[in-house]
């Protein structure tokens, strides 16, 4: 339980320092957006190298909980081989069985009463929540952060497709000016009287301002269309991240429950069958007693009989609803397992060949 719940403080510190740097990324692009709509020039420090690194942080951070979830898998493993030796006698009780096989029997059966097979299956269930509300305060997060960042998206994607169409306004009537300006010139050039040439070149003065001013504007439009343009980009590459991110984050939660369910029903199974056994048990003591010529001791085993009957019958009606949802939990892990293998092929290869600090 020790390295448990130091696992379980490593974790949420990783989580804590994840989000930390997850909740910085978004406020940069935040910031960027508020500096667009109040006009200021934005550099947007949103580089490679600092994505590469919430997402190594990020990669650390679940495989950390991948581990966790599949120390619960052994424990659960585990399950089985401590119903047998629940169910097998103990040394030292096989060996007053030499003695006395009632005293022998009465101690297993004591042992059984008090075992805490329970509490386990209690304890392992408790330690799933703990991970699971890990993972999903941190999805939750996630989820806020990319609402945050579609929206703020929306609004620039807006801005960026006005601005285009500003821009593509503004080079046609660049491009209309052209003309203008050489027919000015040519007239210019053959026109022999001073004062319609003083006016043509007013004119053309007026025009080439203009087309200066439009020139200028346009440049200013593009930078800001680029600016956009990266704006975008880096926005969509950090909305694509956070979707990865949740998505990681959604199939830990489902192996995670999906085991859970699969403990109890273990647990179900595994305790029917120890109960069966000690039933089995009675059963052979009662036959091995004899034919009793005490009518009360008769009526007694007669009771016995029909009691255990109906309890049987209870069990084989009850055994196929029972078996039906087993098969339906046992394939939702299957198919959980699948997932939790693709996206963390690397630790479940260390896991299973035991290659920790290779």
């Amino acid at each position: 339980m020790a390295d448990f719940d130091a696992q379980i403080r490593d974790s949420q510190e990783q989580v804590a320092a994840a989000q930390s740097k997850i909740s910085d990324l978004t406020s940069r692009i935040e910031i960027a957006r508020a500096k667009l709509q109040s006009g200021d020039d934005i550099a947007l420090d949103i580089e490679n190298a600092t994505l590469d690194e919430v997402h190594a942080h990020t990669d650390l951070m679940n495989a950390n909980i991948a581990e966790l979830i599949m120390g619960l898998d052994d424990v659960t493993s585990g399950f089985s081989k401590d119903f047998d030796e629940m169910r097998n006698k103990t040394g030292w009780e096989s060996f007053v069985g030499v003695f006395s096989s009632g005293k022998s029997e009465s101690l297993r059966q004591e042992r059984m009463r008090n075992a805490s097979i329970d509490d386990k299956l209690q304890d392992l269930i408790g330690k799933s929540d703990v991970i699971v509300k890990l993972l999903e305060g941190q999805l939750n997060m996630l989820n806020q952060q990319k609402s945050s960042v579609e929206g703020n998206l929306t609004g620039t994607l807006d801005e960026r497709e006005a601005t285009v169409g500003e821009l593509e306004t503004l080079r046609a009537n660049i491009l209309a000016m052209d003309p203008k300006i050489i027919a000015l010139e040519g007239k210019i050039s053959v026109e022999q009287d001073a004062a319609a040439r003083t006016k043509l070149e007013s004119e053309l003065a007026a025009l080439n301002t203009s087309y200066n001013e439009s020139v200028q504007h346009e440049q200013v439009m593009l930078a800001k269309s680029q600016t956009l343009e990266r704006y975008i980009e880096k926005g969509k590459t950090w909305v694509d991240s956070l979707q990865n991110q949740a998505a990681t984050q959604m199939v830990l939660i489902n192996k995670l429950q999906t085991d859970t369910k699969q403990r109890v029903v273990l647990y179900d199974a595994l305790s029917k069958s120890l109960k069966t056994a000690q039933q089995q048990d009675v059963a052979h003591r009662i036959n091995e007693i004899g034919v009793q010529t005490d009518q009360e001791a008769q009526a007694a085993m007669a009771g016995i009989g029909a009691a255990t009957n109906q309890r049987m019958a209870d069990m084989l009606e009850a055994h196929e609803d029972h078996m039906v949802f087993a098969r339906k939990v046992l394939e939702q892990k299957v198919k959980a397992d699948e997932r939790f293998a693709r996206r963390f092929q690397k630790i479940v290869e260390k896991h299973d060949k035991n290659l920790y600090g290779a």
